[in-house]
């Protein structure tokens, strides 16, 4: 038992993130109790032992909930030579632990579906400015377990854009 503990220590930083549970709603009860308690066993562990506290890199973690493009202004319609969009996404962590936040890349499509422009955020430039003033180390911490984010991208659309996807990226 004892070498079981000291294992799952010394291999806490693969083990945690491979068996942590989805928070929301597609795990079990079970596991997520289960979690629970060897999250609790560990962190007495890292108390006692000592230990390196990092956040995971995982795209398993992130579910982007929503996704819409808008027009900036809807009065200015066609008259607008810039066609200002603006991009509402939510994105969740949905792992029992913190994970770091990722790129944001917005693919932007014709209407054959062939890519037009790709864009990328980094965490600094999605991750909205209120939520970074309250959370000053997420870059080093990550974002907590079942933290949902609403954020708005500013975009500017080439004439020819007919659709867009959202994905999440690690450089």
């Amino acid at each position: 038992m004892l070498l079981l503990v000291f294992g799952e220590h010394l291999s806490r930083n693969a083990l945690l993130p491979a068996i942590a549970p989805r928070v929301d709603g597609t795990s079990n009860a079970i596991s997520v109790n289960a979690f629970q308690v060897l999250q609790r066993i560990d962190a007495k562990l890292c108390s006692a032992l000592g230990c390196l506290d990092r956040a995971v890199s995982d795209f398993a973690a992130w579910k982007i909930t929503s996704a819409a493009l808008l027009p900036e202004n809807v009065r200015e319609g066609l008259k607008s030579p810039a066609n200002q969009s603006l991009l509402q996404v939510e994105i969740q962590n949905r792992l029992a632990i913190a994970a770091l936040p990722p790129n944001l890349e917005i693919t932007l499509t014709d209407a054959e579906e062939s890519e037009i422009k790709s864009l990328q955020f980094s965490p600094q430039e999605w991750i909205p400015q209120t939520w970074q003033d309250t959370h000053p180390d997420v870059l080093k911490k990550g974002i907590p377990s079942g933290e949902l984010l609403q954020i708005e991208l500013p975009i500017n659309l080439p004439p020819n854009a007919a659709g867009y996807r959202v994905r999440v990226l690690y450089p």
